[in-house]
């Protein structure tokens, strides 16, 4: 399975990514060592979208905060960049695929990154993952 993340990122360009403590949706928590994923730039945070296709070099599941009846899992991950997009892929590109049950990767993207816009992992299918790889 591959994962995607979109989180605040301040260097695009970096070699290594470290994420902490983030929220996890639609199989996020199950990220670890080994796996495959494509870090997308929070437009949240001045972003752009998709950036970089990485490599997971460490995962790790964050401590619950205290007090807290219900909790998002999270996750700490650290990636290694393997590749930079050639073409842009952002909100306004996935946006207009709303048509939630159609089966396509645009619109699985578009629902588990925008439907709800905070920042998180998830994981995606095969056909996502095979999608994105064409942006690199």
């Amino acid at each position: 399975m591959a994962f995607a993340i979109k989180a605040e990122v301040r260097n695009a360009r970096a070699k290594v990514f470290r994420f902490v403590a983030q929220k996890t949706m639609y199989g996020g928590k199950r990220i670890a060592k080994g796996d495959t994923i494509f870090v997308f730039a929070s437009e949240n945070e001045r972003g752009q979208g998709l950036i970089a296709r990485g490599a997971v070099t460490s995962a790790g599941a964050a401590a619950k905060k205290r007090g807290l009846a219900r909790q998002t899992p999270r996750v700490s991950i650290t990636v290694k960049r393997t590749a930079l997009a050639k073409d842009r892929l952002g909100r306004s590109e996935l946006k207009p695929f709303t048509k939630w049950n159609d089966g396509g990767p645009e619109t699985e993207l578009n629902f588990k990154f925008y439907r709800q816009a905070t920042n998180k992992i998830v994981g995606i299918s095969d056909v996502a993952a095979a999608f994105l790889n064409g942006f690199f």
